[in-house]
């Protein structure tokens, strides 16, 4: 089986297992048939809802014969922090945070996430300290961000 089927073939069994706000963010596999399955939810993940969507995902691939020797293992994880944003699903479940945005000519750009859409984000960026401090706001179309990702703020 190919990876491109597989991928399909998984996508296809954990869509009716993502359930309330859960969503997909996306699926890889390593060579040794290690599926590593990224979900998410609007509200936050629990760990529980990982572990449940993995048991049940895993009992149907078992059913099914996937792989008929049983040579595969599956990861059921919310992205981690240092993980770059992929869908807009994201972008809005992180609006209010900073975040760090590349366009694709490598453009570097810190701000606040203040909204999120399928064409456009809006970005509040706060330059410089004291009475030289300037606020503006930045829209970047989506189709120009190369990568994003959440920044931890302390």
């Amino acid at each position: 089986m190919s990876t491109d089927t597989a991928i399909e073939t998984v996508e296809n069994l954990i869509q009716p297992l993502l359930q309330e706000d859960v969503f997909l963010v996306y699926i890889k596999i390593k060579p040794t048939n290690n599926f590593k399955i990224y979900i998410d939810a609007d509200a936050g993940l629990p760990l529980e809802k990982c572990i449940k969507i993995n048991r049940a995902l895993y009992k149907q691939m078992e059913e099914m014969g996937l792989y008929p020797d049983g040579d595969f293992s599956l990861e059921v994880s919310s992205p981690g922090i240092d993980e770059p944003l992929k869908l807009i699903r994201q972008y809005i479940k992180n609006v209010g945070r900073f975040i760090e945005v590349v366009k694709l000519d490598d453009t570097r750009l810190e701000g606040k996430l203040l909204e999120a859409n399928e064409e456009k984000i809006s970005i509040e960026i706060t330059e410089g300290k004291g009475k030289k401090m300037t606020v503006n706001q930045i829209e970047v179309s989506i189709s120009d961000i190369k990568q994003t990702k959440v920044q931890v703020k302390f």
